[in-house]
């Protein structure tokens, strides 16, 4: 049974960094892991995917430059480095994980993801 543990939310202030950990268990096939967030009375937007063989990554255009996605091969770990913070970036945050090959695709739709972690809370304040 796949599972993704999210860690490393918490509250910052305006301009603070935060890194968040998504450690996989349990699986045995990772084309990508991905990073969403969803704010209070909003959908669950996508914000940054990392191609697991390759190290590709695609960012959403509200992150890209500020996010990075990376990954630790030996602890099947994923990380979103969070800079420049804003209140706007207050939501919980989710890993997702995608077992399925795929080509050609941005995967940065819920839908393309199989495997959810329980989410971590951010929250940025001015």
């Amino acid at each position: 049974q796949v599972q993704l543990v999210e860690s490393g939310g918490g509250s910052v202030q305006a301009g603070d960094s935060l890194r968040l950990s998504c450690a996989a268990s349990g699986t045995y096939s990772t084309y990508a892991m991905g990073w969403f967030r969803q704010a209070p009375g909003k959908g669950r937007d996508f914000l940054a995917r990392l191609t697991w063989r390759s190290g590709d990554t695609y960012y959403a255009d509200s992150v890209r430059g500020r996010f990075t996605i990376s990954r630790d091969n030996t602890k099947n770990t994923v990380y979103l480095q969070m800079n420049s913070l804003k209140p706007e970036d207050t939501a919980v945050y989710y890993c997702a994980l995608r077992s399925r090959y795929a080509t050609g695709l941005y995967l940065n739709a819920n839908v393309d993801y199989d495997y959810w972690g329980q989410g971590t809370q951010v929250t940025v304040s001015s």
